[in-house]
């Protein structure tokens, strides 16, 4: 298979939601029991710009045509001075291409304009191949779990890298 050309990336915008919406339902379709509920866990996902604009973070998307391929988000984490990486989602056509990697690389660019010290990620228990992926950029497991007592019965877990 060749490696399709790399997609542009850019500023989210609240109109991006039906792309965000089939590119997240898509990853969550992968693992049995991870249900995308919309309305009812993220609704930020039907104004993705307006929402992190107002956590005081940012949000891109890469795009493939006309269809959304991948994405990604920060916003202040818990623990003060931080970013918290969100929502990196990339579609499996897109995968092992480096995306995954240039999506991460703005939020860590961001992070260090931003003066953060370090940026937090926390990552569904069954993502064991993103865990990977953050570990081989620097993310280290900081053993802590956390149940979102959802609709997909979804346990996390947390990572942090210093910058």
């Amino acid at each position: 298979m060749s490696q399709p050309e790399a997609p542009p990336i850019r500023d989210a915008c609240d109109a991006d939601a039906d792309g965000l919406i089939t590119l997240i339902g898509g990853c969550f379709a992968e693992y049995e029991g991870c249900l995308l509920d919309v309305d009812g866990e993220l609704p930020e996902l039907r104004a993705i710009a307006t929402a992190f604009a107002g956590w005081g973070g940012r949000f891109w998307v890469a795009e493939h045509g006309e269809r959304v391929v991948g994405c990604v988000g920060l916003s202040p984490s818990v623990d003060p001075g931080g970013v918290e990486l969100r929502k990196l989602y990339v579609d499996r056509a897109f995968r092992r291409h480096g995306l995954g990697g240039t999506l991460t690389d703005r939020v860590e660019a961001e992070a260090r304009r931003r003066g953060a010290p370090f940026v937090d990620l926390w990552s569904d228990t069954r993502f064991e191949t993103a865990h990977r992926f953050y570990a081989r950029r620097g993310y280290v497991d900081g053993g802590l779990t956390r149940d979102l007592q959802d609709r997909s019965a979804s346990v996390e877990r947390y990572f942090r890298k210093a910058l």
